[in-house]
This record gives structure tokens, sequence and C-alpha cells, in this order.
């Protein structure tokens, strides 16, 4: 298998996108879709772009492969500015970008060996460069076998490897995903994953994956951003934007747990209340796994646990704690100070009191 990334640097950016400003005509008014978009991508990495529908992901996925022009603003491809290329110029650097689309977009009566090697047939290739190159990235997809099969004779994720096998067969720099997983079930969603993993780790392709699904950011991103109304709100690696999210909506992508505790919660404390509720959030290498007893050794009353949640992600262990004091005075200050060894953040989220 040919390695078609070379020489990579992971220091210096391959996307650098600045001041990008995305409009649409409208009916009655212009549709601002991005707002501003700052962006860098590094080389070699896989890149997450997350938000709902609407928030302009798939707008500045398009405007990265020239498919839709920049209203304002630039960006850079190995620093060639993709405004200021000719057509002929925007064609070749094109060819250095692999697209995987969320419903395929096969051609349902070539074979899954015809619908690879289409792409090298419009761009003019000849016959005896076009048939190793095909065979080539079917066997890296897992498909060798299934080269004279039609794409009804296959299964989704059987269809998304050769959507994966034809974005590759130009030997591209770049891999651009949209929504590459959002159709198909779990266990072929987990198969088109660890494949793209496989590419990135193997060829050094940068990949630039749109999603709503926080899975799988979690499961094969590097770094991810935010995006919301045509925003970016948070970005970061990943273990970090998922340990401490700063925005409401990527608390709520994230789905974090919602509170089920024996009694009720409220805001603020009054003669009734029995406890304080607090959430502890701690990020540490496995290695380093927080103690719980020298946790709950800091506390002057008793304490119980009433949730707890953990992740592994980039190495790191992302974990929360639920606990309940049986206080409504709390130093929030010195508690901070005393865990601050085993504990990232504390918050007082509220005070409880018994239902009636």
């Amino acid at each position: 298998m040919v390695s078609f990334g070379s020489n990579i640097d992971f220091s210096v950016p391959h996307i650098t996108i600045r001041n990008l400003n995305k409009f649409y005509e409208g009916q009655d008014h212009k549709v601002h879709a991005l707002k501003n978009i700052h962006l860098d991508i590094p080389q070699g990495k896989i890149f997450g772009i997350i938000g709902k529908s609407g928030a302009g992901k798939s707008s500045l996925l398009r405007t990265l492969n020239g498919l839709e022009q920049a209203s304002e603003g630039s960006i850079q491809i190995h620093n060639e500015n993709l405004a200021e290329l000719s057509h002929a110029q925007l064609i070749k650097i094109r060819q250095k970008i692999g697209m995987i689309f969320q419903h395929f977009n096969l051609m349902s009566a070539k074979t899954v060996w015809e619908n690879v090697a289409l792409p090298l047939k419009i761009a003019g290739f000849d016959k005896s460069e076009i048939s190793p190159r095909v065979n080539e990235v079917l066997e890296l997809v897992g498909l060798s076998d299934k080269a004279q099969s039609y794409p009804s004779q296959l299964s989704g994720g059987q269809k998304q490897r050769v959507g994966i096998a034809r974005a590759l067969v130009h030997h591209p720099e770049i891999l651009l995903c949209d929504e590459a997983t959002s159709a198909l079930d779990p266990e072929s969603t987990s198969v088109v994953l660890s494949l793209l993993k496989k590419i990135n780790r193997e060829l050094g392709i940068t990949i630039v994956l749109i999603t709503h699904e926080m899975q799988v950011i979690r499961e094969i991103c590097d770094q991810v951003v935010v995006i919301d109304r045509g925003e970016i709100v948070e970005s970061g690696q990943v273990w970090s934007v998922f340990s401490n999210p700063q925005q409401a909506i990527t608390q709520e992508l994230l789905n974090l747990e919602q509170l089920d505790l024996p009694f009720e919660v409220i805001n603020q404390a009054d003669a009734h209340s029995t406890h304080s509720i607090l959430k502890l959030r701690y990020e540490t290498e496995p290695k380093n796994s927080p103690d719980l007893i020298q946790i709950f050794n800091q506390f002057d009353h008793p304490t119980h646990l009433y949730q707890s949640h953990i992740d592994t992600i980039q190495n790191h262990l992302i974990g929360t704690l639920i606990i309940g004091i049986e206080t409504t005075q709390i130093d929030l200050e010195k508690l901070q100070q005393q865990l601050k060894q085993y504990i990232a953040n504390i918050e007082v989220i509220g005070y409880a009191r018994p239902t009636h």
C-alpha cells in the first residue's frame, strides 16, 4: 500500500481558515450561514466539527473543497488560497481532497469496481493506472471480494466502504466526511470508524469529519470544534472539551447526565434543606485516577455518592461525581484547595430536602 501522505509536518496547519463568512440569499433577506470562522486544521490529524442540523457544518465543509465560495475571508490549503486559484488549479487541488457522503452516492448500474474507478476515468487516467489503484483501495477497505457486486447487493456499511475507496482512489491528502456514519447501524458505524482511523494512521491523510453525534467525535477525533448558528463556540482537544464543556450547546450535544436523586433538589437552601449537592469533575491519566478514600476524607460531614460517570478519551479519564454532604454550609474555596490534587472543578448544583 502506497502512503498517500508524505513528509508530514504535524506542526504546520494543513488547512488555514481566516475570517470566513458565508451568506445565502433568502427570499426576504440574506442568511448568514458562517460567521467569522477562524480555524487551523493540523496536518495528519482527525479533526471533528460538530453541531446540530442547520448549524453550518455542511456549508463549512463545502467551502473546503471549493464546491461553494466564501463570501468573505480566506481558505488556504498548504498556503494556496482557494479564492485565487484558476479553474484548472481548483480542479487539480480538488483531486487532493476526497469526499465521503452520508448517503454513499453510488451508481446503482455500475459494479463496485466501476464505481471506484469512475473518478479516475473522468480525470482521464490511463487504463494501466486505473486497475492497480482500484484494486489497491478495495483491498484497503476490505472489499476485494465484492469488486463485481452491485450496490443493491451490499449492506449499508459495505456501501460506505465503497464510498471511502472511491474517495481514496485519487490518493488524496485530505478526506472530508459529511455525516459518514449517520445512516449506519452501530456495528457498521464501528467498522467505518475503525477504517477511518486506519487510513489516518497508515496513510497520513488529514481527515475533517462533520457530525451531530458526539460518540463519533469521542471515538476517533484528535480535536473538535463546536459550531452553533454559524459560529464556532468551543474548540480544543477532544478530552479537554469533553471534560469541561463551557457552552450550553456542547453540554446538550454531550447529553450530560441528568440528576436522578431520591429527593427534591432546589437552587437555594431553605429551612428544610438537609444536604448540599456537589458536582466534582476530574480529568487525569489512568495511572493517576483519583483515590476516593482521600477525597471523602476531606469532608467534615457525612458524605454520600449519588451518581458517577467516567469516560476514557485520548488516554484521559474524564469523570464526574455527584455527591451529597449533610450540611448546607459549604466553604467552596477551601474545599477546592483541599481537593485540587484530585479534582479539577467543584460546583454546588443545589440543595436537597426530603420529598413529602
